[in-house]
């Protein structure tokens, strides 16, 4: 390392300390401001500021600008443009406008819109969100922006996130002041700890089903996988230990709080999770963090695998949401504190977030759908597609006594560990519970079904709007009240029975408890078709419009753009699926038919028994003729893509492409434990997952 990490963190950020250094006091001030409170930026500062970003940005090396967004891709964006202005004599020099700064027009027609505009439409413009510090990233000043269309539909991910952050902080704000608490803003923060592989980057070089699709199409299990559940927190290989040392300071120079490492359960798997920070600042540095993967990678020769599941039989990634919200003065709203029975603060918010998720269940299931994703939830390793809230013993103990109108009883704290050199351990009140999609862990919730490869505003979006519904329930009717305090026990008994049904403290992966969920009435979209229909129901529409947050127009658009890129994403794999089936795996398997053929004749020519290459040939040849007949199957299938509507054409995927691709899987990995490594034409999910 080559600097103090206190020196090195924030090096590349134009951030608090640069600002301090390099704007006039009442610029600073002006901007802090809208920083702190979310208040309206005045454009007057916007030069000045425009001017010292530039001088900052140049004395680090940049020569370029950007304005970096995030559009329904799922990616971030970015259009450089230099420092360059020409000046007379023919000299160059180096300059930034405010208005540079603050809008920005890229062409906004090739970007995905859901209807929203045409192609030939192309107009459209990205404004600077000035509560997201500005980074350098490759010789080049990057903006975090927000993108929005001619007409003003939002085009990204950044808009509808910062609404839904101003309707939480507005109605928590009106039961704050009920409660007697003076505070200008609510945020809600967010730590994702983000999962991912790392395989070598020759082996990925000649897997054609990574390279297009991000996961491996093909693979029979390798001998060993994770059963022995030795590679959890195990030691960490020196290659994958430098890439992390890499990654650290690659991510603490942009700002990003690169916290803790660890090997992860299957072979080859890893984490990496950062300290919590405000929700918009933390999607930034995550959409940030999981790019720094991809070319820290590929200077080990590594490649950073993203997907959610990119190999069949061991665990899947996911990206845990540890979602949390604080008042401006840095008081927790989730702390239940050390009588959380008698906590009223507490338990109002506790049970707004209850009501919310049971409310709008299908809403936080459509904001972790993807094709990917529907490959994770409900295996083994990732909570299933229901959702449910794991509170705990103590919390669950307290909230059915205040069903039962009694007092609630705290159970008595435990010492562990017993031997005396040891030193003791207070036991917790309550255990955790990895099963759970949605569980408190103590002054938070931690939403486990997101994938790895995905934006988390989705999800943050749907979670911060849906409690703030619960809030401005809650603050209507207490501002009504003669006796708070009275009206506030009631309020909350009324809720948690009102929506018991979605705290479940059992174990989420048991088949069980998919037939007790069904008979409480919780929702189960299995897959992503059959989740993203249920976005635009009137409940839903009403809750975002209510709140600002989406028109009924970016709902609809937003619903259009998922349900295609589901449809293309399987599109794409069956298509490599049938490009390396015929021209990878039929080729060698029926070369080494031919091999076998040759050897029983020579044996037989010569009178010496050809059984064994006599039997292999007919089983080989015979599991050929499934895998052509299948492979077949699937291209018919992609002929016969319905002319529907999205939704239409997703279920088709899912119901007749989808299980065509599996049948002519089994065949091909049957086929793998039968061919020579030798003859085999791709890397091996041996070769794959231990030979980091």
């Amino acid at each position: 390392m080559n600097h103090p990490v206190p020196e090195l963190f924030g090096s590349m950020v134009f951030g608090d300390a640069a600002m301090k250094e390099r704007l006039p006091k009442a610029v600073y001030q002006s901007l802090q401001q809208t920083i702190r409170e979310g208040s309206p930026l005045d454009p007057a500062v916007a030069d000045v500021v425009a001017n010292a970003m530039k001088d900052w940005a140049l004395s680090k090396g940049a020569t370029h600008f950007t304005h970096w967004f995030q559009p329904m891709t799922g990616i971030t964006a970015e259009k450089h443009d230099s420092f360059l202005t020409p000046a007379d004599g023919g000299a160059a020099l180096m300059e930034f406008s405010g208005k540079e700064l603050i809008k920005g027009e890229p062409d906004a027609s090739s970007f995905p819109s859901g209807g929203l505009r045409a192609t030939f439409e192309a107009r459209g413009y990205t404004a600077w969100d000035p509560t997201s510090y500005a980074f350098i990233k490759d010789d080049t000043l990057c903006i975090p922006t927000a993108f929005c269309s001619y007409t003003g539909e939002v085009l990204d991910k950044k808009t509808p996130l910062l609404r839904s952050m101003d309707a939480i902080s507005r109605e928590a704000c009106r039961l704050l002041k009920l409660l007697g608490k003076d505070c200008k803003r609510v945020t809600t923060t967010v730590g994702p700890e983000q999962e991912y592989f790392l395989i070598n980057k020759a082996d990925y070089a000649k897997r054609r089903d990574l390279i297009l699709t991000g996961r491996t199409l093909f693979g029979a299990p390798a001998p060993k996988g994770q059963e022995l559940e030795d590679h959890y927190f195990g030691t960490i290989r020196p290659r994958v230990k430098a890439f992390m040392d890499d990654l650290d300071q690659e991510l603490w120079k942009v700002g990003v709080y690169a916290k803790t490492e660890h090997n992860e359960v299957a072979p080859a798997q890893h984490e990496m999770a950062p300290i919590f920070e405000t929700t918009n600042i933390a999607t930034d540095h995550n959409q940030l963090t999981m790019e720094l993967m991809r070319k820290v990678a590929d200077r080990h020769g590594f490649v950073c695998l993203l997907h959610e599941k990119p190999f069949d039989g061991v665990n899947g990634s996911g990206k845990h949401n540890n979602w949390s919200i604080s008042t401006d003065t840095g008081e927790n709203l989730l702390d239940p504190g050390k009588t959380p029975a008698e906590n009223r603060q507490f338990l109002l918010f506790l049970t707004a977030v209850i009501k919310a998720v049971d409310e709008y269940q299908d809403l936080l299931r459509i904001s972790v759908a993807s094709a990917g994703n529907d490959h994770r939830l409900g295996a083994n390793e990732a909570p299933p597609a229901i959702l449910s809230v794991f509170v705990g013993d103590e919390l669950g103990g307290i909230l059915h006594a205040i069903e039962e109108g009694r007092d609630y009883t705290a159970a008595e704290t435990t010492k562990m560990t017993g031997a005396s050199v040891l030193p003791p351990i207070s036991k917790d009140t309550t255990d955790r519970n990895r099963t759970s999609p949605f569980a408190f862990t103590g002054n938070k919730f931690e939403f486990r079904m997101l994938g790895s490869a995905m934006n988390i505003a989705c999800a943050n979006i749907m979670l911060n709007t849906a409690v703030a519904e619960s809030l401005r329930q809650f603050a209507d009717e207490l501002e009504q009240a003669d006796d708070l305090a009275a009206a506030s026990a009631l309020l909350i008994k009324r809720e948690i029975t009102a929506h018991k049904r979605i705290l479940f403290n059992g174990n989420g992966y048991d088949d069980a408890w998919v037939t007790e969920a069904e008979a409480r009435g919780l929702s189960n979209l299995r897959s992503t078709p059959e989740a993203l229909p249920h976005y635009t129901d009137q409940k839903n529409v009403d809750l975002f419009v209510r709140h600002g947050v989406y028109t009924p127009a970016e709902m609809a658009s937003r619903q259009e753009i998922q349900l295609e890129e589901y449809a293309k994403t399987l599109a794409i794999e069956a298509l490599t699926m049938v490009d390396m089936i015929r021209r990878d795996i039929l080729p060698a398997c029926v070369s080494y038919v031919h091999e076998l053929s040759d050897t029983a004749a020579s044996k037989q020519t010569i009178g010496v028994d050809n059984t064994t290459e006599v039997t292999l040939a007919r089983t080989l040849s015979a599991a050929t003729a499934d895998l052509l007949t299948h492979v077949t199957d699937l291209e018919n299938a992609l002929h016969c893509v319905p002319d529907t509507d999205a939704a239409g054409t997703a279920m088709y995927y899912h119901d007749a492409v989808l299980a065509a691709m599996e049948a002519a899987r089994a065949d091909a990995d049957k086929l793998e434990s039968m061919v020579p490594k030798t003859r085999w034409p791709m890397p091996t999910y041996s070769d794959l997952l231990f030979y980091v």
